[in-house]
């Protein structure tokens, strides 16, 4: 049984036409007999019908509009995806403080001689004692 992201993912290739033949002849055959996944395709079919509704005036990149939409979206409005926005505040800017000594970035100088010397060393041991 195929999972709801499995589902929607499927039902968005069917409506976005990106299925190949034999794909397609199965989904529409599954549109007969899975009303889940006829649930979800009505519903993706519904959302991307929103683009069609729109008004395009002639002459204007699509992919303008598109981006225009995202930008009205309230969630968006922190982005600066729309233009107005003078420019996105940086969520990074330094490390406020040195790393922690754990990881590759941690083991320099001595430290990480004697345990590349260490490892080195015990390879070799155990490849020496196996060949044995």
């Amino acid at each position: 049984m195929a999972g709801e992201s499995d589902r929607i993912a499927r039902a968005g290739d069917y409506v976005l036409g990106l299925m190949n033949d034999a794909e397609r002849e199965r989904a529409e055959r599954d549109l007969e007999i899975d009303p889940a996944f006829r649930d979800a395709v009505v519903q993706l079919a519904e959302r991307m019908h929103v683009f069609d509704r729109a008004e395009k005036p002639a002459g204007v990149n699509h992919w303008e509009l598109v981006t225009q939409r995202l930008a009205e979206l309230p969630q968006m409005r922190g982005v600066g995806l729309g233009g107005n926005d003078a420019k996105s505040p940086t969520v990074i800017r330094s490390l406020s403080r040195q790393p922690y000594g754990v990881g590759v970035h941690s083991l320099g100088g001595r430290r990480g001689l004697v345990v590349m010397a260490g490892l080195i060393a015990a390879f070799a041991l155990g490849y020496l004692l196996g060949t044995l």
